[in-house]
């Protein structure tokens, strides 16, 4: 896709992206989320209703990341991903931190099906679309080693 002039010349003026962790279906005009868009006096409670209506289908407190593009109009546009894979891991796990000393503490372990489970709901990401699963899949088995968490390929 190539861009033409008219559209470099039609482009708003970005005023600041902001990047946020806020709880699904849980955004009130409260912190974090008041102080970081009421610097740049964004409508507050437009984003709210819009984030919460569109991460209603995930579970309340799934720590969500936003980031929030803001331009001097005072509009804004803004991307929901899923939460972070060192979440997921800890969730299907079912540990709250992971191991202090990885790669010589094994906290637990997981089957390969969990890493197939959380590649598929990654790669609808908008920045992990282009990723095969087999990347996703890899990737993930270097964040459960890097977590102390071992993968197994059935669980006994």
């Amino acid at each position: 896709m190539a861009t033409t002039l008219k559209d470099v010349a039609t482009r708003k003026p970005v005023l600041a992206t902001i990047r946020l962790l806020v709880p699904a279906g849980a955004a009130k005009p409260a912190p974090p989320v008041g102080p970081a868009l009421g610097f740049y006096r964004l409508n507050l409670m437009a984003f709210c209703k819009d984030f919460n209506a569109r991460t209603q289908k995930y579970k309340a407190e799934t720590p969500m990341q936003v980031t929030l593009t803001a331009y001097k109009d005072s509009t804004f546009e803004f991307v929901v991903k899923s939460p972070s894979v060192s979440w997921f891991l800890k969730k299907a796990a079912g540990i709250d931190t992971a191991s202090s000393r990885p790669g010589h503490s094994i906290v637990t372990s997981l089957s390969l099906r969990h890493v197939y489970e959380i590649a598929k709901l990654k790669q609808t990401d908008p920045f992990c679309k282009h990723m095969s699963l087999e990347a996703l899949s890899k990737s993930i088995i270097g964040t459960a080693k890097s977590m102390g968490i071992e993968i197994v390929k059935d669980l006994d």
